[in-house]
C-alpha cells in the first residue's frame, strides 16, 4: 500500500508546486467585473477574421476613435486607481503646467545617484526611439516637451487583473498597447505614440521550489516575478545557496524582454541563455485571458515566449526557472594599448592588431569554460587604439584562472605588447553592486551581429573576420565582443525553444557602438549616421552570411530581420502570432509579424513618434510618411 500511496501523494505534490502562482496572480478579471462595460469584455479569436479587417490605424488623441475622458475615468475605477498620466518626467524643465525648477535641477543633478529613473512609469533608456521630444536640461530655453512616443497613460500593474483589463480596453478600444518593464529598450519597443502602456516593474515576488518536477525535469527552481531586476536576485541566491540566470548585476529585468529575447550572461558557456531556463510562465494573453504556457499546455506560446521576442505573444507576468547549483564567476582583466605615450615605433599599429588577433584565437579556449566582454576603441585621435578584456570562468579557482590565461599574456608579450593583467578576482558583472541605482537615460545607437565558430577557425574566414572588425574601429566605431557559446547542449532540458539559431552556432555576439552626439541633429544628418554605421556593418554580414543578430541588442533598420533575429524558426513564430493574436494587440518594431503594421513619421525617422498604422494603408495618411 505505501508503494502506491507515495507514487500519488508525490504527483499531488507536485501538481500544486506546478499550479500555485502567486496571490498578485490569483486576482484575475470575472464577468462580474465587466458587467456593462464592454471596452474591457474578453476577446474570441474563433470571431476574429483571420485577416485583419479593423481600421486602418489605432487611436491617438485628436482621432475621434480616442475614448473620451469619462471612459477614461471608468476604466480607472476599473483598474482600482492603477491609471496613470503618462508624463514625461524632464516636463518639469520645460516652460508649461509642470515646471519646476527645483525639481529641474534635481533631476539634472542629482538623479544618477538614484533609482529615480528605473522607478519612473515611462522612462526608457534609449531617447531617440521615442523621438527625444522633452530630455531633461537646464538649458530649456527656446526648446519645447511634447509627448512625442510616451504612452499617454500607463497601467501600473500589480495584479493579473489589471493587466487583463489594460489589454481587453486596449484590444476593444483599437489602442496602441505597449509594454514596459524596466525600460532597456535599445529600440523603441517600450514607447508608443498614443498609447497606452502596461507597466510591470513592481511585478517583483519571488519563491524558493526546492524540489520541482516537470517532464523530465527533476531539481531546484525558483518562482520569478516578471518584476525582478537581475541585481535583485543575488540577494535569492544567496538565501538559498543556488544559481539563477540574469543579465549580471544590473538593474535589467530578467524575466520579462531579456529572457524573451534569448538573455546572455556571464553564464552563457555554462548553462545557456535566459531563455533556455523557463519550465513555466504565466502570461496574459491577446484575448485578455490568464493562462500557463509550459511543457503540457499552450505549447505553442512556450516555444515563442522563449526567444520569440518580447512584446508580442502577451505580456508575461511570473515564471518558474531553472536553479542551479552555486556558482562562482572569477575574471582576469589585462588590457593593451598604443597611441601617445606609449608609442615606440612605427610598427606599433601592427603589433596592436597582432595582438587583437592573438586574443581572438584565444576566444575559442574561453568559450569552451565561461564567457568573455572586451571592447577596442580608437584612442588619442587617429593614431593609437586600446584593448581592454575581462576573461571571465565559472567554478575555477584563483590558480587554475591564473594559468589558464597565462599562455595568452606569453603570446601578447612575445607580440611586443605591453600589457597591463589584473586579477584574478570575482567578476563584478556578477553580483549586486550599486542597489540598481545610477541609471540614466542616453542616446546611443548600435548594431550587432553573432559571430559563428566557423569565423574563428577557417584560417581565410579568420582573416576575413578580423579585418572586417578592424576596419569598423579605424573608422571610429566602439567595437565591444562578449565571447559565449550557448549551444543547446549547455542549454539542457526542455529544449525546443525559439531561440535564434545564429545564438546555437556562435562564439561572439559583437556590438559595434557609434558615438555620434545624435541629439539635436537634421533627419537628413541622423540617416547620414545610420548610413554609415550600416556600411561597417555590411562588412560584418559578408563575414558571416547566413548568421544572426541580437534580437535585444540590435539596430531597428537590420536588414532582412526575419532573418537575422529569429532565422528558420521565423515561419512558425508568425503561424503562432497569427493564430494568437489575430487582432494585432501586440506590436513592437522589428517583433514577429510587425511588418504587418508602420510608424507613420513626419520626418520619415526610424522613431516610435507617430501613428500605428497598417501597413497597406500608408497612401490614405496625407501629412505623415512611413518610417522604415
Amino acid at each position: 500500500m505505501r508503494s502506491l500511496i507515495a507514487p500519488i501523494l508525490l504527483a499531488l505534490t507536485a501538481s500544486v508546486v506546478r499550479c500555485a502562482n502567486f496571490a498578485f496572480e490569483a486576482e484575475q478579471l470575472t464577468d462580474e467585473d465587466i458587467g456593462d462595460f464592454s471596452a474591457i469584455a474578453f476577446g474570441d479569436e474563433s470571431t476574429a477574421s483571420p485577416v485583419y479587417d479593423g481600421p486602418d490605424c489605432r487611436a491617438y488623441p485628436g482621432t475621434p476613435e480616442w475614448p473620451l475622458a469619462e471612459e477614461w475615468s471608468r476604466l480607472n475605477r476599473s483598474l482600482g486607481g492603477a491609471l496613470v498620466r503618462g508624463i514625461p518626467p524632464a516636463a518639469v524643465c520645460y516652460d508649461g503646467p509642470y515646471k519646476d525648477e527645483a525639481a529641474c535641477n534635481w533631476l539634472v543633478r542629482n538623479s544618477t545617484f538614484t533609482r529615480f529613473y528605473i522607478d519612473d512609469p515611462v522612462t526608457v533608456f534609449t531617447e531617440w526611439p521615442q523621438g527625444d521630444t522633452c530630455h531633461a536640461t537646464l538649458r530649456a530655453q527656446g526648446l519645447n516637451c511634447t509627448q512625442g512616443a510616451f504612452p499617454e497613460y500607463v497601467v501600473n500593474a500589480s495584479t493579473v487583473r489589471q493587466i487583463q483589463i489594460a489589454v481587453n480596453f486596449a484590444r476593444n478600444r483599437n489602442l496602441r498597447l505597449v509594454i514596459k518593464n524596466t525600460g532597456h529598450d535599445f529600440v523603441g519597443r517600450s514607447s508608443g505614440f498614443g498609447s497606452l502602456s502596461i507597466w510591470t516593474h513592481w511585478l517583483k515576488d519571488f519563491e524558493f521550489l526546492p524540489r520541482y518536477r516537470i517532464g523530465a525535469y527533476r531539481g531546484m527552481a525558483a518562482r520569478v516575478g516578471a518584476g525582478i531586476e537581475s541585481w535583485e536576485m543575488f540577494a535569492h541566491m544567496d538565501r538559498h545557496n543556488m544559481t539563477a540566470l540574469v543579465a549580471g548585476g544590473y538593474t535589467v529585468g530578467a524575466y520579462g524582454g531579456w529572457m524573451a529575447g534569448g538573455g546572455h550572461s556571464a553564464l552563457a558557456s555554462k548553462y545557456g541563455l535566459g531563455a533556455d531556463q523557463p519550465l513555466s510562465i504565466q502570461v496574459v494573453t491577446a484575448n485578455g485571458r490568464f493562462v500557463t504556457a509550459d511543457l503540457n499546455q499552450n505549447t505553442d506560446l512556450f516555444y515563442a515566449l522563449r526567444g520569440g521576442g518580447g512584446s508580442t505573444y502577451g505580456v508575461v507576468t511570473s515564471a518558474i526557472v531553472k536553479a542551479h547549483p552555486p556558482t562562482k564567476i572569477l575574471t582576469s582583466s589585462l588590457a593593451f594599448f598604443v597611441g601617445g605615450f606609449n608609442i615606440s615605433g612605427s610598427n606599433d599599429t601592427e603589433r596592436f592588431w597582432r595582438g587583437f588577433d592573438i586574443y581572438h584565437e584565444f576566444g575559442k579556449k574561453v568559450v569552451d569554460n565561461g564567457g568573455t566582454a572586451c571592447y577596442v576603441s580608437r584612442l588619442f585621435g587617429n593614431d593609437g587604439f586600446s584593448f581592454t578584456t575581462d576573461i571571465e570562468l565559472p567554478d575555477v579557482s584563483n590558480v587554475t584562472l591564473a594559468k589558464f590565461v597565462q599562455p595568452l599574456l606569453n603570446d601578447l608579450g612575445a607580440a611586443g605588447l605591453t600589457v597591463t593583467n589584473q586579477g584574478p578576482y570575482p567578476a563584478t558583472n556578477w553580483m549586486s553592486v550599486g542597489q540598481g541605482q545610477g541609471d540614466t537615460p542616453g542616446n546611443s545607437r548600435f548594431a550587432s551581429r553573432l559571430l559563428p565558430r566557423a569565423n574563428f577557425e577557417d584560417p581565410d574566414l579568420f582573416k576575413a573576420t578580423q579585418l572586417a572588425i578592424r576596419q569598423s574601429i579605424e573608422a571610429g566605431y566602439t567595437f565591444h565582443g562578449i565571447h559565449m557559446k550557448p549551444t543547446e547542449e549547455v542549454a539542457g532540458y526542455p529544449g525546443n525553444n525559439a531561440v535564434n539559431p545564429a545564438f546555437r552556432r556562435t562564439i561572439m555576439h559583437a556590438d559595434l557602438f557609434d558615438s555620434s552626439q545624435l541629439r539635436g541633429l537634421s533627419p537628413e544628418a541622423f540617416k547620414e549616421t545610420h548610413a554609415r554605421l550600416a556600411t561597417a556593418m555590411d562588412k560584418w554580414r559578408a563575414v558571416s552570411p547566413g548568421a544572426g543578430a541580437y534580437f535585444n541588442e540590435c539596430d531597428v533598420e537590420e536588414p532582412h530581420w526575419q532573418q537575422a533575429f529569429f532565422g528558420s524558426n521565423y515561419p512558425r513564430l508568425l503561424g503562432i502570432k497569427r493564430r494568437r493574436d489575430p487582432w494585432g494587440v501586440f506590436y513592437a518594431p522589428t517583433t514577429v509579424g510587425s511588418d504587418d503594421w508602420v510608424v507613420l513619421t513626419e520626418d520619415d525617422m526610424p522613431t516610435q513618434n507617430g501613428p500605428l498604422c497598417r501597413a497597406g494603408s500608408v497612401g490614405a495618411w496625407g501629412g505623415y510618411r512611413k518610417a522604415r
